[in-house]
């Protein structure tokens, strides 16, 4: 006898409802099979594109046994862990004496009897291109050898096999514009290469580098260098020896203990996968154990699937409600046959059952599917080759299993309402009505009210758990408040048109339909509104922390020692012919006193003269955070007075200052008004007018007191500088001036490298000595890498007196594409819920249709009723998301700003500026965007025609 002889038949029935009713069978398997897909490929992903320890050995070592290096202590004992990175001398041994430090260390008579072993040594260079010149790196190794199988695959031509020949990555190869075949130049020593062949790294495809045979490349550079002074000779690295030890022996941890002795650092890979016990290692006492992260990432990944389960289950819970009562005339006829409340509870819960473990085994055989199938674009875009396809199959089971869960529980609740209906209801088709709640509503203000309190207050607090906890407190009081807040919609429509008054009225009286899927919408918009709005506040923070060397857009090239100004214009010429230059130059010179401290210096005494922008003392001058009384300031100011102070003048260039373009710390340039234009972007004719009258232009105004600048100059000549020194004999000899300036906005005191323009003629009309030192461009777009190439070669062919210097303006982050990322996975959860609902409001409600088709409605009010019911669903979830999603999101910048201010009484130049930045672009595409689509979409793909239904008798 069965031991469930109710479920055997809840099964069959629900099996049988489940074939009967295609599409809301099909729509329940979607919704469970997408999310488990998704985690089935994320696993496999993971666990596939995270290499094993056996992998990352294979991208360092190859196929060989380990790898010996030298260290810098010279033939002196050391000892290390078995991980071959971690290495110290011994506790209580002397360091060693630098006679010792510099003995050559023997490495090779470390190596164990019987063994083979390749050498390894890098060297940075510069080399030609199809476009002009580049910088990368030059490694002399035997790749072709078998020894480095899995390091290295060769995709395209040969390996190396002569000393005038090279191999490259793939990346350099295109990044470059050769093909296989080319020549390449080392600049220096002019050593050319043919290029043989393309080579791929399978654990690094972004690498670019280029490969040759030992003693090809730095060997001969050496004894070039030797032989021609003009020539820097190469710096290499250090020499590593690929090992492969005896067959079937490999190398042990007897052999690197050895090795250690004779100060040897030993990578074993038969040692790293088998450590030897601690011991053994005599290192290992002196170390501590290290941080684990497996339980944050179990935490995140429990988070991760409780919102995935929360958001099947508010999703497919109206259907499974739905289905329930179109089947409850055959839920009542089990009753009348005796059947009781649990059985008719388990036919319910059977159909989620039932579902489930179908859209868990779809899901799982679409994500191997899905895996495969995009491995190769997965590959390119993690940078790593896959070693193997690395399933865990007790992961798989237990998201397979999660699916099956999450279909019963998404039918728990319908359940527990069927099993309550009498059968004389379900008979008669009557629904009866019910109630609203009203404790439910109370206790959601409640919760909402608390949960935003506990969020600020663990804001104010820096407690990260008290923001979690009071973050997910708030979200389901708004959860409670959702049916209330349904039901007051259907008010919203006395004035309206027919069809959204209707919608709205249908909303509010289906409210077990309606409520889940707003709730939905709700949970997936508070979770990508708080993190786009956290990760927009801290992209805001970085970009205000961040310090630029130079003016954005632009570019300068330097003199770096020409000997004729011919020199100078045939590097302008090299890069207004290759960059993309927009307008004019703009060119500068240095300043400076006495003999030019850039060719003539002592060590001992001062032997070149010094030009000073005096500073003066008092309010608006001198930075209050700088010196006495600064940290007693910070404990009193807030965070936006420390940024009004940290912005002014007095205190901009205090904590870090750019000192370029040929200036010492006075940071005086000699220029025009074009300076101002292209590099200052400073468009002010009162500026440009006073330049070319002779009166410098100030940038920071906190070195002015009632429009005027100090400038000391200590006139100092070398006696090396014999033309100087002849023009202005006898003792060196300071002054000091009094300059009238034209003041610039505070705003322009931020401008790198420069704090004040002066004319030509003002410097010489003050005895200072000026020279003609570069130029300044502005850029219409960012070079390309062969336009880089192509100036570089440029400006080589020029002579290779001039450089150039662009801003290190910060790489473009990713924190567009994750916003993005965001917004469209709540754009999907909206649109799935807003569809899901109208799908189920329509099969709900086929009685209305007919009556209104039937009492002479146009055919365009069936479309339009269903755009206004998935307009009403989407846009309320995306309103109330995006309140909740702001609490955790002010939290949390709430306790970064705690930090912050923190750090900056500790230290009063440290930034404390905290802002709090809406996404806007976000808000908009959910708020507007997103809903106005699901409207569309729902009316476009309801069907306007009806057949009308004769009625029975």
């Amino acid at each position: 006898m069965s031991p469930f002889p109710g479920w055997r038949a809840a099964f069959r029935i629900a099996r049988r409802d489940a074939a009967r009713s295609k599409g809301r069978s099909a729509l329940v398997v979607a919704m469970i099979a997408l999310p488990v897909l998704g985690v089935t490929a994320a696993d496999l992903t993971y666990r596939s594109a995270l290499p094993t320890q056996a992998e990352e050995l294979t991208a360092e070592l190859g196929s060989a046994d380990a790898r010996f290096t030298a260290t810098s202590m010279g033939p002196t004992k050391l000892q290390q862990l078995p991980d071959g990175i971690s290495w110290n001398p011994p506790e209580g041994a002397e360091d060693p004496t630098p006679e010792e430090q510099a003995r050559p260390v023997d490495v090779t008579a470390t190596f164990p009897e019987g063994s083979r072993h390749l050498t390894e040594r890098s060297v940075p260079v510069s080399v030609t291109t199809r476009h002009g010149i580049t910088d990368t790196e030059i490694t002399e190794l035997r790749i072709a050898d078998p020894m480095l199988r899995g390091r290295f695959e060769l995709t395209d031509g040969s390996y190396p096999r002569a000393k005038d020949e090279i191999a490259a990555t793939e990346d350099f190869i295109e990044a470059s514009g050769l093909s296989i075949g080319d020549r390449i130049t080392v600049r220096g020593p002019d050593q050319t290469y043919k290029l043989t062949g393309a080579v791929e790294l399978p654990a690094d495809l972004r690498a670019e580098g280029l490969y040759a045979l030992p003693g090809s490349v730095i060997a001969p550079w050496q004894k070039t260098a030797d032989g021609d002074k003009n020539i820097l000779p190469p710096q290499a690295t250090d020499p590593r020896w690929l090992v492969q030890g005896p067959p079937g022996a490999g190398v042990t941890w007897q052999d690197i203990l050895a090795a250690n002795e004779k100060g040897v650092v030993v990578k074993s890979r038969q040692v790293v996968l088998n450590p030897p016990p601690d011991s053994e290692v005599p290192m290992a006492a002196s170390m501590g154990s290290s941080f684990d992260t497996e339980a944050a990432l179990t935490a995140a990944a429990l988070t991760v699937a409780a919102m995935a389960v929360l958001e099947i289950v508010l999703l497919a819970g109206p259907a499974f409600a739905v289905g329930a009562r179109r089947s409850r005339r055959q839920l009542g006829l089990v009753g009348s046959c005796g059947g009781s409340r649990s059985q008719i509870r388990a036919v319910v819960l059977a159909g989620g059952a039932v579902l489930g473990a179908v859209g868990a085994v779809a899901g799982v055989v679409a994500g191997f599917g899905l895996t495969a199938l995009f491995r190769p674009m997965i590959e390119d875009y993690t940078g790593n080759r896959f070693g193997e396809l690395t399933v865990r199959p007790w992961e798989i089971l237990g998201i397979a299993v999660l699916g099956l869960v999450t279909g019963v529980l998404a039918a728990l609740a319908p359940a527990i309402v069927a099993g309550r209906q009498s059968v004389l209801e379900s008979l008669t088709g009557r629904r009866g009505t019910r109630r609203s709640s009203r404790v439910l509503p109370v206790i959601g203000v409640i919760a909402l009210a608390l949960g935003v309190a506990v969020a600020v207050y663990g804001g104010i607090s820096g407690s990260t758990n008290l923001v979690a906890g009071g973050s997910v407190l708030a979200e389901l009081g708004v959860l409670g408040c959702i049916p209330v807040i349904v039901g007051f919609l259907g008010r919203l429509g006395r004035r309206l048109p027919l069809t959204p008054r209707i919608a709205l009225r249908d909303a509010a009286r289906n409210r077990g339909r309606t409520a889940p899927a707003v709730a939905a919408v709700m949970a997936a918009v508070a979770g990508s509104i708080a993190i786009a709005t956290y990760t927009s506040s801290n992209a805001a923070e970085q970009e205000y922390d961040f310090v630029p060397d130079m003016t954005s857009g632009t570019v300068a090239l330097m003199d770096s020692g020409g000997d004729e100004k011919a020199d100078l214009a045939l590097s302008r010429a090299a890069v207004e012919q290759t960059f993309p230059i927009s307008g004019g130059r703009a060119d500068i010179g240095r300043v400076w006193a006495g003999s030019d401290c850039m060719e003539y210096y002592e060590e001992e005494e001062a032997g070149c003269g010094t030009l000073e922008l005096v500073k003066p003392t008092g309010k608006g001058h001198a930075c209050p955070l700088k010196g006495k009384g600064a940290k007693e300031l910070a404990l009193r100011i807030s965070a936006d007075e420390h940024k009004r102070l940290m912005n002014s003048p007095a205190c901009m260039d205090e904590n870090y200052t750019t000192i370029a373009f040929g200036s010492d710390e006075h940071k005086i340039i000699v220029g025009g008004a074009d300076v101002l234009d292209s590099y200052v972007k400073l468009d002010d004719p009162a500026a440009a007018k006073a330049l070319a009258d002779g009166t410098p232009v100030l940038l920071n105004s906190a070195y002015a007191k009632n429009g005027e600048v100090t400038l000391k100059a200590a006139h100092i000549y070398n006696d090396r500088d014999k033309k100087n020194r002849a023009l202005h004999p006898g003792k060196a000899r300071t002054t000091t001036d009094r300059l009238k300036v034209y003041v610039a906005e505070d705003r322009f005191a931020a401008t790198p490298g420069i704090r004040m323009v002066m004319p030509k003629k003002t410097a010489e009309r003050l005895g200072l000595h000026v020279e003609d030192h570069g130029s300044f461009y502005s850029l219409n777009r960012d070079p390309t890498d062969a336009e880089r190439q192509a100036a570089y070669s440029a400006l080589q062919r020029a002579g290779d007196h001039g450089y150039l210097m662009t801003s290190n303006e910060r790489y473009r982050t990713e924190d567009d594409t994750i916003l993005l990322i965001l917004a469209l996975f709540a754009g999907v959860v909206t649109l799935g819920a807003a569809a899901i609902t109208t799908g189920l409001s329509k099969a709900d409600a086929e009685a209305d249709l007919t009556t209104l088709s039937a009492v002479g409605a146009p055919p365009g009010v069936r479309r339009s009723l269903s755009g206004f019911q998935c307009l009403v669903v989407a846009l309320t979830g995306v309103l109330l998301g995006t309140v909740a999603g702001l609490v955790p999101a002010v939290a949390l910048r709430l306790t970064d700003l705690r930090a912050a201010l923190e750090a900056m009484r500790e230290d009063p130049m440290e930034s404390a500026y905290t802002p709090i930045v809406m996404p806007w672009e976000t808000i908009g595409l959910l708020a507007l965007v997103v809903p106005v689509l699901a409207g569309l979409l729902a009316a476009g793909l309801t069907s306007s025609r009806l057949t009308l239904a004769r009625r029975a008798g």
